[in-house]
């Protein structure tokens, strides 16, 4: 069905089209100048040292476990309140994921107390998810993972610009991850950005995008090398310049548009204060947030009631989503499962509501308005 409000709406105009338009007169569309242009841009924007672009956030998570030397066998703790790929990552190196819960409804991140119960000796790492653009207690889990000699891998998909003490998330831990997926705040289709402070995993993964050379296809079309080596096994992960060169005009109108979603979170969060069957996560947080999603959970609320207010909420004309299943339920993780019943309680209760930049104040209203109705009803 055609939205009348949808959940996402991309900001693209002109300036997309004409940044792909110049790159494909250039003549040169794989890898190469754009992409470090693109690779500058958002390093510098992070005040990160290293920024690597690849083909999207799953490779990033994939080649960011390997560049931390963690093997087979080897446990990641992680939540289960994300996407598919920040636990498939950890499968694809065998090596095991340990499913932790979140803190709470209100704080939806990976619960700091629950690291602390599985670590074990086989822990080698952590991957947490900043969630809906909010941090993780990262002071709490540098601690830890410090004090245990830990790998802190950051899934900062939902929180370009996020900031958590001053400090931009993507930026505390071993390594930070991105996504440019289509329905993100910065979208380039497919695409996504591992940055890091230290030079050796930088390099690693620079070998690891493209098949472990040591030169590239754009270094020797410019006579900076003729030949190359192959130094490790690696993998096809890179970007090219048709999407970097879209992400160069995204990265520009970023904090312009999250500028924009902070004062929509607040409309939302004033139009629906009063409402007693529903909790607002995060409400209670002024660290500066990317917004990437808005989501609400129903209170004393069952998965059926959830789904009967979606669906009323679609026949409105207006769409929604869920962020998201929870992982350790599906039937490839059931073997993994341990119960978790703060993020089994969130997955089937949440539901998130449009979120965009050129949202409307009118629109926000009727979103309200008719969320209350329908509630009222239920």
């Amino acid at each position: 069905m055609v939205y009348k409000i949808p959940l996402f709406k991309l900001n693209f105009n002109h300036l997309e089209e004409e940044a792909v338009v110049s790159t494909l007169k250039s003549k040169w569309i794989s890898i190469g100048p754009k992409c470090n242009e693109f690779e500058q841009d958002f390093s510098k924007m992070l005040n990160s040292s290293h920024a690597i672009s690849l083909s999207n956030c799953t490779s990033a998570l994939h080649l960011s476990l390997l560049a931390l030397n963690i093997k087979e066998g080897d446990e990641v703790l992680c939540p289960s309140l994300t996407f598919a790929a920040t636990v498939n990552s950890i499968k694809y190196i065998n090596a095991i994921p340990i499913f932790c819960d979140i803190d709470s409804v209100e704080n939806p991140t990976i619960s700091v107390e629950d690291i602390k119960k599985k670590i074990t000796p086989k822990t080698k790492a952590i991957i947490l998810m900043h969630f809906a653009g909010y941090s993780c207690d990262m002071t709490e889990i540098m601690a830890v993972a410090k004090k245990n000699n830990i790998k802190v891998i950051e899934d900062a998909c939902h929180s370009p610009l996020s900031e958590y003490k001053n400090q931009k998330l993507g930026t505390i831990g071993d390594i930070g991850c991105f996504s440019f997926f289509s329905n993100k705040n910065i979208s380039t289709g497919e695409g996504g950005m591992i940055v890091t402070n230290n030079h050796e995993i930088d390099k690693r993964i620079r070998l690891l995008r493209s098949h472990g050379m040591t030169t590239m296809s754009y270094d020797r079309s410019k006579g900076h090398a003729t030949t190359y080596d192959i130094e490790s096994l690696g993998y096809n992960a890179r970007m090219d310049d048709i999407r970097a060169s879209i992400g160069i005009v995204q990265l520009k109108k970023l904090k312009p548009d999250l500028e924009k979603r902070k004062v929509i979170r607040a409309k939302y969060i004033e139009l629906l204060k009063d409402t007693k069957s529903i909790d607002i996560p995060f409400s209670n947080r002024t660290d500066f947030s990317s917004n990437y999603i808005f989501p609400i959970v129903l209170k004393d609320s069952t998965n059926e009631k959830r789904d009967k207010c979606r669906e009323r909420l679609h026949k409105k004309g207006i769409q929604t989503s869920l962020h998201y299943p929870s992982i350790h339920l599906f039937s490839i993780y059931k073997n993994d499962s341990v119960p978790l019943p703060i993020t089994e309680y969130f997955s089937n209760n949440t539901m998130t509501l449009p979120m965009y930049g050129s949202l409307t104040s009118e629109e926000i209203i009727f979103i309200c308005t008719t969320l209350n109705e329908i509630l009222n009803e239920l």
